[in-house]
């Protein structure tokens, strides 16, 4: 298995851990909770104490029919926030789909770019990231939160999330991204349904042939809900399925995933740590 390494973050020998700061009002699971600067950027510290070693934070939420808010609004958001968490030595990224919003990110002290739609609803972002030179998530996007649902069609998930991701980073490397700026991320629950999901996580292995690090984002999305749901098919909460985000992580971390992005990061960060331990005994 390859332990992946990524120039400018934490290098820990095993699958990291990122964990996520929402300050949004609207986040799926999590929205409101940390919606001003102060909750925000103490929620982000607890979660270093709890284990993380990169903490995203995003200020537009990507749930299925999410309107956009605007770049004002945005950066009003996320820019004091990471700030903050840099000053006091936190790792962080920048969860957007916006250029503007990456290089004011970055100014602050982001160490990282993660853009769920992978460039393309913002033709200036890998251009943007080229220059900073920062590190670069491209996922894995069929179209913004409005529509992703009626997206999610395919013959074999696998081998079309991984065509198009080739395409993907083709195009960013175009555009000046350099090859080891790039991370992947299949983009699990954007247009794609439950199936898709889990034959995604299934095709770890087969999505790393690429050969570039995988972030995997499964934390608490609807696919474990249904998985979880009570005898009348009412699906889990989404704060109830922590247990089974953290199987994920523990498979995807076996299966050689470079990070895994998380809410609840300290049973998260235990599982990668059991999982490089049973990693280890096999070498």
């Amino acid at each position: 298995m390859t332990t992946w390494s990524v120039p400018g973050l934490p290098s820990e020998g095993r699958c990291l851990v990122m964990g996520v700061v929402n300050v949004t009002p609207d986040s799926f699971s999590d929205g409101g909770q940390w919606f001003d600067v102060a909750t925000a950027v103490r929620h982000g510290l607890e979660l270093v104490e709890q284990g993380a070693d990169i903490v995203d934070v995003g200020g537009e939420s990507t749930r299925p029919g999410a309107a956009r808010v605007s770049l004002a609004e945005e950066l009003a958001r996320v820019e004091p926030v990471i700030r903050a968490l840099s000053r006091e030595g936190v790792t962080v990224s920048v969860d957007t789909m916006r250029a503007e919003v990456a290089q004011a990110a970055v100014n602050a002290g982001a160490k990282l770019v993660n853009d769920v739609s992978g460039g393309l609803a913002d033709p200036e972002m890998p251009r943007v990231v080229a220059a900073a030179g920062v590190p670069y998530v491209v996922m894995h996007w069929r179209g913004h939160s409005h529509s992703m649902d009626s997206r999610a069609i395919y013959g074999d998930v696998v081998t079309e999330v991984r065509e198009e991701l080739s395409k993907r980073v083709a195009s960013v490397l175009a555009e000046g991204v350099a090859e080891s700026q790039i991370v992947l991320d299949p983009g699990i629950g954007f247009s794609k349904n439950s199936d898709h999901n889990w034959a995604v996580l299934a095709g770890i292995d087969h999505l790393a042939e690429l050969g570039y690090p995988l972030l995997i984002g499964a934390s608490r999305k609807r696919f474990l809900g249904r998985l979880l749901a009570d005898q009348d098919g009412t699906p889990r909460p989404f704060g109830q399925s922590d247990d089974a985000t953290i199987a994920v992580t523990a498979l995807a971390a076996q299966a050689g995933a470079w990070c895994v992005r998380v809410h609840d990061v300290r049973p998260n960060a235990d599982a990668v740590r059991v999982a490089a331990a049973v990693q280890r005994a096999r070498s």
